[in-house]
């Protein structure tokens, strides 16, 4: 979700009735969670450990054979690149029995044919004199026996994880000839005890940084088109408040603090420009504002609740949750304002829009049976609508950045976990922390 959002209340404040109408709208927003507290015990809390399940129907059979001198490093690579393979539901990973070799050693393909694997990767790891590792790797065409390049990098040992990555999208670029992700970033939220974090951390996950720790809750975070700025809401100053976060300094500024509430940042595709929610008129109503700050301009005049806005992949229109019709539904106006026409019909009750980066999805939480909130993914040509998940309490659905894959939080088997689904639901990820409540998931654009 996007700020102010519609869904159910967290277990809290449920046992009253009385909060005023802002208040309980942003309330499940404000129950945001942590993997760990700042401090000495965060690194290992902090970590996440994938479960895949599910079955996809077509799936590329790759091999990955442990990288020559791994052993020794500190992060096992060929580990981490089958994790990210397998995470994104194209690859069904053969195993190796253990079996290593480098990138300059050319593989016997027979046996490797013999159990039907499409495309081998093979690579090396050593620590260099001065403390750095040199990592390298080659793949191979196995049916065709061709080699398919390979590439080397050089790095210090925090980078070694940010190098499995980029092996992984360049085996995914290869054999699927679309841009992996693997090495982009994601944020997400935690309270641990009293305290509130944001984290930056890897697409798996792992290597979680804070950006951001507060004994305030900390909401809606969106990443800038470029991948360099987080905007989110802070409740610092008692009131929610919008906030730019420069990610690689740790430099902020404000951004919206009227009158009132201000939530749900939302950037547009140039950068130039947030659309925000704001009750400085009164209810909760859409504007936009520059990314330097200033005077906000209004997009929406209802007599309804309007807010999570999400901008087109084109910028041209914003999407954006109402209960102008009586209940939350999902709608879609003209980025410069206008007249509103609803989007979502397979439900009585919609939020959190997530506009996929191709511009071909909308992705959603939905209100089922008896008060499941599940994850619906709809095509916007033609309108299909599809369920996702079967869990109860998902929530903040963000895609991929070449969206071919979903992540959203949810409850599962009592405790909070971020979950990756693949467009069909036929395979997701679990990304389990070690303690705490994780929430609030956004997954960062390409670096441009």
């Amino acid at each position: 979700m996007h700020g102010s959002g519609f869904g159910s209340l967290p277990n809290y404040m449920k046992q009253s009735s009385v909060f005023p109408v802002e208040t309980r709208l942003l309330s499940r927003r404000s129950l945001v969670a942590a993997l760990a507290a700042a401090g000495a015990c965060a690194p290992a809390l902090a970590q996440f450990k994938v479960e895949v399940t599910g079955v996809g129907l077509r799936q590329l059979p790759v091999v990955v054979l442990d990288f020559r001198g791994e052993a020794t490093s500190p992060q096992k690579i060929s580990a981490i690149v089958r994790a990210d393979l397998e995470r994104s539901g194209l690859f069904r990973l053969i195993g190796a029995g253990g079996q290593s070799l480098d990138e300059s050693v050319r593989p016997e393909m027979s046996p490797w044919r013999a159990l039907s694997a499409d495309a081998l990767a093979a690579g090396s790891v050593t620590r260099l004199a001065d403390g750095r590792y040199d990592v390298r790797f080659r793949l191979w065409d196995v049916v065709r026996d061709q080699d398919l390049g390979g590439q080397g990098y050089v790095v210090p040992q925090g980078d070694l994880r940010l190098a499995a990555h980029k092996i992984a999208d360049y085996i995914y670029e290869k054999l699927t000839g679309e841009k992996g992700v693997f090495s982009t970033r994601i944020a997400y939220v935690g309270k641990a005890g009293r305290r509130y974090t944001l984290w930056v951390a890897d697409s798996d996950g792992e290597n979680a940084q804070s950006a951001l720790s507060s004994p305030e809750p900390i909401i809606s975070p969106d990443w800038s088109p470029a991948g360099t700025h987080l905007a989110y809401v802070s409740f610092e100053s008692r009131k929610p408040v919008v906030y730019v976060h420069e990610v690689g300094t740790g430099r902020r500024r404000l951004l919206a603090n009227f009158k009132g509430s201000n939530s749900a940042p939302a950037w547009a595709p140039d950068g130039r420009s947030l659309a925000v929610t704001l009750s400085r008129d009164g209810g909760s109503q859409l504007y936009l504002i520059s990314a330097s700050g200033g005077e906000p301009r209004r997009l929406t005049q209802s007599q309804g609740i309007d807010t999570e806005p999400v901008f087109s992949a084109d910028g041209r229109s914003i999407y954006f949750v109402s209960d102008r019709g009586g209940a939350p539904q999902i709608y879609r106006m003209p980025a410069s304002g206008g007249q509103p026409q609803r989007v979502t019909f397979a439900s009585n009750y919609s939020v959190s829009p997530a506009v996929s980066p191709d511009g071909r999805w909308l992705a959603y939480i939905s209100r089922v049976g008896g008060g499941a909130y599940r994850l619906h993914l709809q095509d916007l040509l033609s309108g299909e609508v599809r369920t996702l998940t079967d869990t109860a309490a998902d929530e903040s659905p963000s895609f991929a950045p070449n969206s071919k894959l979903l992540m959203y939080s949810t409850s599962q088997d009592g405790r909070d976990v971020l979950m990756t689904s693949t467009l069909d639901g036929s395979i997701k990820a679990r990304l389990a922390g070690a303690s705490g409540e994780i929430r609030e998931p956004a997954w960062a654009p390409f670096q441009r």
